[in-house]
């Protein structure tokens, strides 16, 4: 099937579950789940893109979802912080976490570590952990301490995330406002343990189901496995995945989607945060980001990704928020002429935001 541009847009922002869909996800736990891992390494937007996609649910009511252990934070793809089920975590780790630890030597001799003193700190902080611990990251790092292990600059970071590469620890939710971390093992005993092939297609299948339209490139930039593993998984996901073209490219899909292609996506204002598989989830997103804009959206294209404005699925302007004791500031920085309807219209946009939050906004315009 060839399908125009807004088309494959409209579906594509279906698949993010920004825009309605027939059995939507009702909890975090599905949430996680229909993702396979949502971007995660900034707890707040991580929040925000979970409140976007469960309308009603309140800040308060997600950290209590996420205290049920269904979910939890680790390294799965990347070497970057994700949400992904529970029970998933072991698997995830064991399929695509190889070839970014492999590349970790090299990280060591940069910041003066050595693989002994990470398996070393690994083993310690175990034993601190075991049965049942929770430790803060300035916990962690005072354990490390007592036991003669340094953790000077970028020290602790690598060690934290050594340990939860290998299936040791994994995040789990905050601790006041501070990070904490458990045993992966004891926050979800009963994993799933599929064989590399069944891994293959379920991540394949979850990944375009969420993000598709999209190409095999995208799949593999998003998951870091090789150009041969993305193509098997693909191939073992079936009929579950459907081939079509956009602009002459052939991208993959989630089937089901196909049984009514609309011709454009909605003329709806979003609020997203910045760090959200709307951008996160690509490594080309051209359907989304004019490229005079990607500046605006990654200064000076260092991974820091800026919350957005989205108009008709394109991204229109940049905000930023600043919490204050009765209300949060909203700056919005727009990247498209914008008439006094459309900032009324965008502002109504920001409505779900307040009440996720629990407090009034307060709006200025750059």
């Amino acid at each position: 099937m060839e399908l125009t541009e807004p088309q494959a847009l409209a579906l594509r922002l279906r698949s993010l579950l920004l825009t309605s869909r027939p059995g939507r996800p009702a909890d975090v736990a599905a949430t996680a789940e229909w993702f396979g891992a949502m971007q995660g390494q900034d707890l707040a937007s991580l929040m925000w893109s979970l409140g976007l996609r469960l309308p009603g649910r309140s800040s308060d009511d997600l950290h209590t979802e996420l205290e049920q252990r269904t979910v939890l934070r680790t390294w799965p793809m990347r070497g970057t912080v994700h949400l992904v089920p529970s029970r998933d975590a072991k698997w995830m780790l064991e399929l695509m976490g190889p070839r970014v630890l492999a590349g970790a030597a090299q990280r060591r001799k940069v910041i003066g570590l050595t693989e002994e003193t990470a398996d070393r700190a690994e083993e310690v902080l175990r034993a601190a952990l075991t049965g049942g611990g929770r430790l803060t990251r300035a916990q962690c790092r005072d354990t490390l301490t007592s036991a003669g292990i340094g953790v000077e600059g970028q020290q602790l970071y690598h060690l934290l995330w050594y340990a939860s590469q290998r299936g040791t620890l994994c995040v789990a939710p905050h601790v006041g406002a501070e990070q904490s971390f458990v045993l992966l093992d004891e926050w979800a005993p009963e994993p799933h343990r599929p064989e590399r092939d069944e891994a293959l297609a379920t991540i394949a299948l979850r990944y375009f189901r969420s993000h598709g339209p999209t190409t095999r490139q995208d799949f593999a930039g998003w998951t870091g496995l090789t150009a041969a593993d993305c193509r098997r998984g693909i191939a073992l996901a079936g009929d579950a995945l459907a081939a079509v073209r956009v602009g002459g490219v052939e991208m993959m899909v989630d089937a089901t989607l196909l049984d009514a292609v609309d011709e454009a996506p909605g003329d709806d204002f979003l609020a997203l945060p910045g760090f959200d598989e709307y951008l996160l989830g690509f490594k080309d997103r051209a359907l989304m980001l004019d490229p005079a804009h990607k500046q605006a959206v990654i200064p000076g294209g260092n991974g820091v990704f800026q919350s957005t404005l989205v108009r008709a699925g394109r991204v229109v302007g940049t905000w930023r928020r600043t919490v204050r004791a009765k209300q949060i500031s909203i700056e919005v920085r727009p990247l498209v002429p914008f008439g006094t309807a459309d900032r009324a219209r965008a502002e109504t946009a920001f409505a779900p935001y307040a009440e996720f939050t629990g407090r009034p906004l307060a709006f200025s315009w750059s």
